[in-house]
């Protein structure tokens, strides 16, 4: 049948939109992605020189200044969630590499605690679960909104659990708290990529777009992080 001169035109500008929407997604998942694998690179470079350095490493860990790197980042990612709106694109960019550098001051006790080899085997598991959740996030048709309560639920009660288990230094409450984050940021992993995809139509400006890329970024970021800690936790070989 044929459509006609006036109807084939029209079909042609709907699919030069639908295809110009999704390359523009990509491009903005892509940068998200980057933003969030250079914050992990730099966190885990400055983890490592920080546990490498032993004066730097005693000067963190045996004085006051453990207690600033531990709650620096905490400021700074609160920083990020209530004033993205209304800073600059520059000032979001380098509140995220200074959280990322801050993040890897705080996690150079990892290299402490646990070898080195199984740091990179739970580092490329992690890598592997993330990759596999943030695909199935990004490509899913199911609509993945019903389970954010529910993760943040599981979210909060982590948190909770590890504040009391600071106090109680209970093995098996950390085992229990490790089992469950696996699997909430799991989930998170997945929940997060459909929500930071889903906000790519709400840009309208480059300043904007900037600024949704690294909180995005910032998001994936956590969640990769902590799956990390989580999974460290349960299959990490600790040094004699």
């Amino acid at each position: 049948m044929d459509l006609g001169p006036e109807n084939r035109r029209y079909m042609s500008r709907a699919q030069a939109e639908a295809a110009g929407i999704d390359v523009g997604l990509r491009q903005y998942m892509l940068q998200v992605y980057n933003y969030m694998a250079s914050g992990i690179a730099l966190t885990g470079i400055v983890a490592y020189l920080t546990a490498s350095y032993e004066p730097l490493r005693t000067l963190i860990f045996t004085t006051p200044l453990m207690w600033v790197v531990m709650f620096a980042p905490l400021a700074a990612v609160f920083f990020l969630s209530f004033k993205i709106n209304s800073i600059k694109f520059s000032t979001a960019q380098t509140v995220f590499w200074i959280y990322a550098g801050l993040m890897g001051l705080s996690l150079a006790s990892i290299f402490l605690v646990f070898t080195g080899t199984s740091v990179a085997r739970v580092f490329f598991i992690t890598a592997g679960t993330f990759g596999a959740m943030s695909l199935y996030g990004y490509t899913t048709k199911r609509d993945l909104s019903q389970f954010g309560s529910f993760l943040m639920m599981g979210l909060i009660g982590i948190i909770l659990a590890s504040l009391v288990n600071l106090f109680l230094g209970s093995t098996g409450l950390q085992f229990a708290i490790s089992v469950i984050g696996v699997l909430v940021f799991v989930g998170l992993t997945a929940y997060d990529t459909q929500r930071i995809k889903e906000l790519y139509s709400e840009i309208d400006d480059s300043e904007v777009y900037g600024k949704k890329a690294i909180m995005g970024a910032l998001t994936l970021y956590l969640d990769f992080i902590n799956l990390f800690i989580m999974l460290m936790q349960l299959l990490g070989n600790r040094r004699d």
